[in-house]
């Protein structure tokens, strides 16, 4: 929590506690536009709906216990080797898995991120250690810098891409420099793709088509944000350690993905019309507000390569929750950053929605951050 915000008494709100904000400052959830989820406006497509309803009776089948359709179609969106693909009950349990039976000794986490990944380190009971990003460098990583500086005991990274919640991203180039390094140092890699999709250019972000050519990576990612079903509870992993694949399929429970989630999943990813749709409202509307944020004068805009959006707020008393609260009391929500560790200062994170809500949020914001 920033400095200014410690001398107050305030309450820690995250980007899905929509419920808890309703009832702190009695507004109905139904009225709050939710700029903290990072979830897709669209919501799910109609022909999802559609072939979800037409096959309720799935449900009264064991899915297939390997999920073959279903990676195919996963192996074929992402363009890897079937063989490599990995499903499971939501990213966080292959998250889960993947620490736990890594076994890492001296885990190291690239900050700001996701508060997740230490939450599951620390259940593992190995040394955790922090490398930030720095500000002045709008948070991109230095991989020479980073590996000059980290201890020779490191046995895996952690590294979200793009990042949450500084919206910052690695290049293919610097992930390839990364995993041959790591490979040579016997560190084993994770990535967190939840958000590459909406990045400018996919393949220059991804890790993908790198899994062939290192052993020593596994990329997650799932369909909670790109297709905003976040409560289908549906990730994949792919990585080319097959003795590695080998112990995940051993110890994960059986069917830990239900029958609605691998036939919508199938779907999802097949859909290309609602993937354009997608993509072309993010795209344009990144564009549209971070060209209007950097009018601001009293904010700094970080470059953004995921559906979210930093920016570090530099007007003197006035704090990010101060902004948080003046957003929510007009029906938006976003993520005050305070509790982000690695975020010195006052920072706030709030995703791309429709078009109207975004110039709602953006007026709210020049109102605050300007004289």
């Amino acid at each position: 929590m920033s400095e200014k915000n410690k001398t107050r008494s305030i309450p820690a709100f995250h980007g899905s506690d929509i419920e808890k904000i309703s009832e702190y400052f009695r507004i109905p959830k139904e009225k709050i536009v939710k700029f903290g989820a990072n979830v897709n406006p669209l919501g799910l497509s109609d022909s999802l709906k559609k072939r979800l309803a037409d096959n309720l009776d799935i449900i009264t089948e064991y899915p297939d216990r390997d999920y073959v359709s279903l990676r195919k179609v996963i192996a074929d969106y992402c363009k890897v080797d079937m063989d490599h693909v990995v499903t499971g009950n939501g990213s966080t349990e292959l998250i889960s898995l993947l620490i736990s039976h890594r076994n890492a000794k001296h885990a190291l986490l690239i900050g700001p991120t996701y508060s997740e990944y230490e939450r599951e380190l620390s259940l593992n009971g190995g040394v955790i250690s922090e490398y930030q990003l720095n500000e002045t460098d709008n948070f991109q990583l230095n991989i020479d810098h980073l590996f000059q500086s980290i201890s020779e005991d490191i046995d895996f990274i952690i590294l979200c891409n793009p990042n949450n919640p500084t919206s910052s991203a690695i290049h293919k180039k610097e992930l390839t420099t990364l995993l041959h390094i790591a490979k040579e140092k016997n560190i084993f890699v994770m990535i967190d793709e939840t958000y590459v999709e909406f990045a400018p250019d996919i393949n220059e972000i991804s890790a993908m088509s790198l899994v062939k050519q290192f052993d020593n990576v596994m990329i997650i990612r799932g369909v909670s944000k790109f297709y905003s079903a976040p409560g289908l509870r549906l990730g994949y992993g792919v990585t080319s350690n097959e003795s590695f694949l080998k112990t995940l399929k051993t110890y994960q429970n059986p069917w830990s993905l239900n029958s609605i989630a691998s036939l919508a999943g199938e779907i999802m990813l097949q859909d290309h019309e609602f993937f354009q749709k997608t993509r072309s409202l993010i795209l344009s509307e990144r564009e549209r507000m971070i060209n209007e944020l950097k009018l601001l004068k009293y904010a700094k805009t970080y470059p953004a390569y995921a559906n979210f959006i930093l920016i570090r707020i530099l007007k003197e008393n006035l704090t990010s929750y101060d902004v948080f609260e003046a957003a929510v009391k007009q029906g938006m929500m976003i993520r005050d950053c305070s509790s982000f560790k690695g975020l010195d200062g006052e920072y706030i994170r709030f995703c791309i929605m429709n078009p109207e809500d975004n110039t709602r949020l953006l007026n709210c914001l020049q109102e605050l951050l300007n004289d």
